[in-house]
């Protein structure tokens, strides 16, 4: 399993150094997170050791099972949809909280991370693609989002997070991913430090070759790195 894993992220790494050199761009420039929804934490562990130290699941329930399993030098990212009720739980264990889709759960997640004192740092999630499917902020409703900003406490806003469309071709998803940066070029001198929009979290296993191209410096890669290895579905 671990040769596997191995030749895995050397065929994924080798798509990404590609994909930087076609853009003109920094191999530095860019996180790799892989996403362990689909394998046990014996296999996550494994990625672990091959020197992966970002480490994403979509279910706050996954998350804190891994967490639990895996050494503490992981840094986890929570890329699905978060519940309130969920809050407190994960925030002790989230490196990076990528999915923040309403105003109500940054505001909870601010009063949580008050209450006890422990800051946390956010993306916020745009439903670049607009399906109605999709969690996230529409592109009209950021400017009243990021007047808020001001007034959270211990969360850090760093940046925006978009899932594309599903599509044979990547190609295709690539006007979404240039949405996603338009908004940040277009917005991020208007927040009061510490809050920035530095990175854009962008990109899956189907389509983050493009994402690299158009400016993304978080890719979430699960099926590129797991697909034929043993685990688990989740």
């Amino acid at each position: 399993m671990q040769q596997a894993l191995q030749q895995r992220l050397a065929l994924v790494e080798d798509r990404i150094q590609s994909a930087f050199r076609r853009a003109g761009r920094r191999r530095d420039e860019v996180t790799l997170v892989a996403v362990t929804k689909s394998v046990t934490p014996e296999v996550a562990a494994s990625l672990h050791r091959l020197g992966l130290v970002d480490l994403a699941e979509s279910r706050p329930q996954e998350l804190w099972r891994k967490a639990a399993a895996l050494p503490t030098s992981v840094r986890w990212h929570l890329v699905g949809h978060l519940q309130r009720n969920k809050i407190e739980r994960t925030l002790p264990l989230a490196h990076l909280i990528h999915s923040v889709d309403s105003l109500r759960l940054l505001k909870a997640l601010d009063a949580e991370a008050a209450r006890t004192d422990h800051p946390v740092s956010v993306l916020l999630q745009v439903n670049a693609s607009r399906e109605a499917v999709k969690h996230g902020f529409a592109a009209e409703e950021l400017p009243a989002v990021l007047r808020e900003v001001s007034s959270l406490k211990k969360v850090t806003v760093c940046g925006l997070m978009t899932m594309a469309a599903l599509e044979d071709d990547p190609e295709r998803c690539r006007p979404t991913f240039a949405a996603l940066r338009d908004l940040r070029d277009r917005f991020a001198h208007d927040l009061p430090p510490p809050h920035t929009l530095n990175h854009l979290s962008m990109g899956m296993s189907n389509d983050f070759e493009v994402a690299v191209e158009e400016g993304a410096t978080l890719i979430r890669l699960g099926t590129a790195l797991f697909e034929a290895i043993g685990g688990e579905s989740s």
